[in-house]
């Protein structure tokens, strides 16, 4: 029997909604397939499904042969036919997929300079010595053993178990806690792919071959990747990570081994890697790493902001340099230059513990602001609030003092996850924001990204800038399928909290117009729902030459200005902020940007609504005056940089 139907599953089946259909079908007793043009696959194999490639609105057809068929065609179709298949949040979590793939190449290393200083890129101001701790995963190759005919079958067995303690594995990280409810879909996504019979039969077969176990599932698990490499899919490009961090991990098990972590960092040693993602990072212990060295990133990076955040010295860039510091024992960094000393001399050592032990001090002589609220000469109040990223950062915030949030970045919320978060899961987060610093305001920004931050579930065009293309409010504004549910979480944690929103690459005026009467939709839903919301203050980033522009008739529809001066430069100078060829350009102390930034301080003013500022150069103490002078009365940054921002305030008002 068969039936076709067009798909209606958001997105269509990718991980988690594939994983369930497969679940679904495994229920019935009859065989099944699923078809897709001229290619059939079983609907019980999640990998075989996923790499159909399935896409919300195609047309397919099941086919069902059995005792039960009738039935399995019935719910399979009427999951195929719901929006919300596969969507639905789990009663529990899942842990983060490993991004280790399994023929990870060694880094290059290049040979050290004559004096052995290494040149990065300064993303993290301060200095710091201590044992190098490198981080560079191990990487597996494959044995290459000829196996002779009587060893397959145990081979077979020893691969089977494998399988048998990934899968347990990855139970007893669910079964741990702790981890996002919205998650827990993709560890049951990795596990079946451990044991779909794509991946199992492919490894068995080159087994049977005479491979060993480990050379046979590293190459089927390269095969499988490479097969969702070639497709068209964004979304499904990226399953390949998947079957490379399965196909590691099933190597690692067969070896006896378990992959490293971060929790074992000794305190006060110098984090080394080739790459570390925002987001492992920002789970680490953070209070034991006293400095972070990459190969890759930049100053604007995520890792750049968690380690400004606390207040870690970084240098990321380096490069293939950075493999020459996996054998160091001990490492000096400067955060502020981008220098770095693998095993320094003892004068270079000396220098490092004085530069540290002045820093130490001026830390401790900077504590009595903490507390501090930095008023203006005329008494007016000066909110010196953080930038965060992520929960994670909240404490942070809260021990420099931060008088709320001045800028809270959504968009790692969205990247580090597999599947867009949904409504409930944001609320939550936002909740949570709004608690743990009332009374003082949280201003949260709208989804930021484009091309060159993209997120799951969401299909960027390939853009040549996409620094000036679809992102930020001009995306979220032609996606409400992603806009609302963000906007509904916002107004749902505003009842726990002074929430403020704010909009993030405004050009147009009708930009706000369309974004408040979405908002107005968004509040009109909830009142019909019954669900408690309270309406938050709108304001918009002032981060294009036409906000600052239109900067005046802005104020009028909004209730506060916040000055992103990163962005703000680039676009003023026309100076892309990462390539160092212009970085000279790309200055906030250059006349035409400090123009711009008082060209919006005053449109604010006469239109006596709040003007703030986010960006980086809210934390120089060399600018602090002249913002305050223009009449901001807001300055977030990274919450390493408040109390000394509430010292020179403090010192400005005083007679």
């Amino acid at each position: 029997m068969e039936r076709s139907t067009i798909v209606r599953v958001h997105e269509g089946l990718h991980a988690r909604p594939a994983t369930r259909f497969v679940k679904l079908a495994k229920s019935f007793e009859s065989n099944i397939d699923l078809v897709k043009g001229e290619k059939s696959v079983s609907a019980k194999s999640s990998v075989k499904l996923m790499l159909l490639g399935v896409k919300e609105n195609d047309e397919v057809t099941v086919r069902a042969e059995g005792a039960d068929a009738i039935e399995a065609i019935e719910a399979l179709i009427g999951y195929l036919e719901n929006p919300k298949s596969g969507l639905e949040e789990d009663a529990g979590e899942k842990p983060q997929p490993a991004e280790s793939k399994v023929d990870a190449v060694a880094v290059p290393a290049a040979p050290l300079p004559v004096d052995g200083r290494l040149k990065g890129v300064g993303a993290s101001e301060g200095v710091a010595l201590g044992l190098a701790y490198p981080y560079f995963p191990e990487e597996i190759k494959p044995g290459n053993q000829k196996l002779a005919p009587d060893e397959v079958e145990a081979e077979i067995t020893r691969f089977r178990d494998a399988v048998t303690t990934v899968q347990k594995r990855m139970d007893a990280s669910l079964a741990a806690g702790g981890l996002a409810e919205t998650d827990r879909g993709i560890i049951a996504a990795l596990k079946d792919i451990a044991a779909d019979e794509t991946l199992t039969e492919e490894t068995v077969a080159l087994i049977r071959g005479g491979m060993d176990a480990v050379t046979a599932v590293f190459g089927a698990a390269s095969k499988v990747a490479t097969e969702f490499g070639e497709m068209d899919d964004p979304y499904l490009n990226a399953r390949a990570d998947d079957v490379h961090a399965v196909g590691r991990q099933l190597c690692l098990a067969l070896l006896g081994r378990e992959e490293g972590s971060l929790e074992d960092i000794p305190d006060g040693a110098i984090l080394i890697a080739e790459d570390i993602g925002a987001w492992d990072l920002a789970r680490a212990p953070l209070k034991r790493i006293a400095g972070v060295i990459c190969g890759h990133g930049g100053a604007t990076s995520h890792v750049a902001i968690i380690a400004r955040a606390h207040g870690i010295p970084a240098v990321l860039g380096l490069g293939g340099e950075v493999g020459q510091l996996r054998t160091v024992q001990r490492v000096a960094l400067d955060g502020g230059t981008g220098e770095v000393f693998p095993d320094p001399n003892s004068e270079t050592a000396a220098r490092f513990e004085a530069g540290i032990r002045k820093a130490e001090e001026e830390r401790v002589a900077l504590k009595v602001f903490r507390d501090i609220v930095p008023k203006r000469a005329d008494g007016t109040i000066i909110e010196v609030a953080a930038n965060i990223g992520s929960l994670e950062e909240i404490e942070a915030a809260q021990e420099a003092g931060a008088m709320g949030v001045g800028l809270f970045r959504t968009e790692l919320l969205f990247m580090r996850h597999m599947h867009l978060p949904s409504e409930d899961m944001q609320t939550e987060i936002y909740s949570t924001l709004a608690k743990a610093f009332a009374p003082y305001p949280v201003i949260v920004r709208t989804l930021d990204v484009g091309g060159d931050k993209p997120v799951a579930g969401v299909d960027f065009p390939d853009e040549e800038n996409p620094f000036l293309g679809w992102r930020g409010i001009r995306m979220c504004l032609d996606r409400p399928d992603i806009f609302k549910p963000q906007l509904r979480a916002l107004l749902r944690a505003a009842v726990h909290g002074p929430l403020k929103v704010m909009l993030p690459m405004v050009s147009d005026l009708t930009e706000v117009v369309r974004t408040r009467a979405l908002i107005e939709e968004c509040e009109a839903e909830l009142k019909a729902e019954g669900k408690d919301y309270r309406r938050f203050e709108t304001g918009v980033m002032i981060e294009t030459p036409a906000a600052v522009l239109i900067a005046s008739m802005l104020a009028k529809e909004v209730a506060f200005f916040s000055i992103g001066t990163n962005d703000l430069t680039q676009y003023v100078m026309a100076a892309d902020r990462l390539n160092p060829t212009v970085a000279s350009l790309n200055d906030v102390t250059n006349p035409a940007v400090m123009a711009a930034i008082e060209m919006t301080a005053k449109a604010g003013v006469e239109a006596g609504i709040m003007v703030g500022m986010c960006g980086e150069a809210a934390g120089r103490p060399d600018l602090i005056p002249e913002f305050i002078r223009m009449g901001l009365t807001e300055l977030s940054m990274s919450p390493a940089s408040i109390q000394r921002a509430k010292k020179c305030i403090a010192e400005l008002g005083q007679p």
